[in-house]
């Protein structure tokens, strides 16, 4: 697929900008919650909008197992999952991807503010989800069929 035609790329373009106006501001070394206030407030600049702590359960076979809460929601479109390690790891993917995978939501992004900064960015449609339900972050239950 073209980058040009990545879903929500405006977005995502958008958001890794502002990740990395945080970064050059703040360098490494801050615990995860002050990139996420400082995101917060470049992203909302940007013209974004922007919920942290999103919380998001998670269901299999329309049952609750679990629940989780998203670092950042941007536009109520894309997962914003915010990391400062060393460097970023299989499992901090494997997190996001299957975030992807429980939720109406289809595009995530990783963002690391490591030693170097670096980002992932996955996608995984609705479509290719079978039947699910779940719960969106504002509590609605959605449903989907393939």
């Amino acid at each position: 697929m073209p980058a040009t035609n990545l879903k929500h790329r405006e977005v995502t373009e958008l958001v890794i900008r502002g990740f990395y106006a945080v970064y050059n501001e703040l360098g490494y070394g801050f615990l995860e919650n002050v990139y996420e206030s400082a995101m917060e407030i470049e992203l909302t600049d940007l013209g974004l909008n922007v919920s942290r702590q999103v919380p998001i359960e998670v269901y299999y076979k329309r049952r609750a197992i679990g629940r989780y809460e998203a670092d950042i929601v941007v536009n109520d479109v894309v997962i914003v999952e915010l990391k400062a390690a060393q460097t970023l790891a299989a499992s901090h993917e494997a997190q996001l991807l299957n975030y992807l995978k429980a939720t109406r939501f289809e595009v995530g992004l990783l963002l690391n503010f490591g030693p170097e900064p670096s980002f992932k960015r996955k996608a995984f449609d609705n479509s290719r989800k079978g039947k699910m339900s779940w719960i969106g972050p504002q509590g609605n239950l959605d449903k989907k069929s393939a």
